[in-house]
């Protein structure tokens, strides 16, 4: 058995372009296009390289971005003055802050000070809880939910599925456990204190690997036709040079597995278009609000 690569980048592009399209429509009717606002604070390289790719995207997606860089000694009061003014600017529809921040600010604080309305991450409590609960009122995490549209392209049905998740982070792992038990699985959460992790990923009808760790995942770990979904990006030192590499052996695992994505090119492009679609969602249902409001007032 070959598996078959999930192209992360194609699947990007076709949400992205539905999002454009979407976006478009909702200027015809807002009279503007739905705006981003980006946070990064610092000089991390890691997090520029993110924020580039994400405003990138936002003008494909047919979307306003509006980005705010700050000093790295910025003081977390001062955070929360811009992220007050963001949450009351009409012009911005979903409010994203890049991780990490600087030793001196609170991201636990941060992340909650965003209106959960314009929580595009969907980091804070409020949206935490409506996914936990099961309902669909909440914003999705945009890698768990970038995840999902990348198994559905294999699995339509998830139903009944045995789905085991790598990891219990609360921006991948736990986030990922509750939108595959939403679409119907069986998940089991495993970590480092979990007993017998590699007998836990052989019983799985989705493997979906977030912890960080290059190679964890062996090819005798994996269920033969399963669909593993890789979200590692780890960076990692080779005679040729520093190369990217996800926490699955791509090369023994691709001969077992029915589906599996690239590291790059599977996870990190569908984040980067999840972060489009919760974007639009949320300008969406702001100008959906604002209009009832408006109904109930004249009326």
């Amino acid at each position: 058995m070959t598996a078959r690569i999930i192209d992360g980048k194609a699947e990007a592009t076709r949400l992205v372009e539905g999002v454009n399209s979407r976006a478009a429509l909702f200027a015809q009717r807002a009279g503007r296009r739905p705006g981003l606002a980006v946070v990064l604070i610092g000089e991390d390289p890691a997090s520029a390289v993110y924020v580039g790719a994400k405003t990138r995207r936002a003008a494909e997606a047919g979307l306003a971005s509006f980005k705010h860089h700050l000093p790295a000694d910025t003081s977390e009061a001062a955070v929360l003055r811009l992220l007050d003014e963001l949450n009351e600017d009409p012009a911005v529809d979903g409010i994203l802050v890049q991780l990490p921040l600087p030793p001196q600010i609170s991201a636990e604080r941060v992340l909650n000070h965003i209106n959960p309305a314009k929580d595009v991450d969907g980091f804070h409590p409020l949206n935490a809880g409506l996914l936990a609960t099961g309902q669909k009122a909440g914003l999705v995490p945009c890698t768990p939910l970038g995840c999902l549209r990348l198994i559905e392209t294999v699995r339509a049905d998830l139903t009944g599925l045995n789905a085991v998740v790598v990891g219990r982070s609360t921006i991948v792992g736990r986030p990922a456990s509750q939108v595959l038990l939403n679409a119907g699985c069986s998940v089991t959460v495993v970590h480092r204190e979990s007993r017998d992790v590699p007998g836990h990923c052989r019983e799985a009808d989705i493997l979906l690997v977030a912890v960080g760790r290059a190679g964890l995942v062996r090819g005798d770990w994996v269920k033969p036709g399963a669909v593993v979904i890789d979200v590692g990006i780890n960076r990692v030192a080779t005679p040729e040079g520093s190369v990217i590499r996800g926490d699955v052996a791509f090369d023994e695992v691709a001969p077992i597995a029915g589906a599996i994505t690239p590291v790059p090119g599977g996870v990190g492009p569908m984040t980067v278009a999840a972060l489009m679609e919760n974007t639009l969602h949320c300008a969406e249902n702001i100008f959906a609000q604002s209009a009832g409001s408006l109904a109930l007032a004249s009326a």
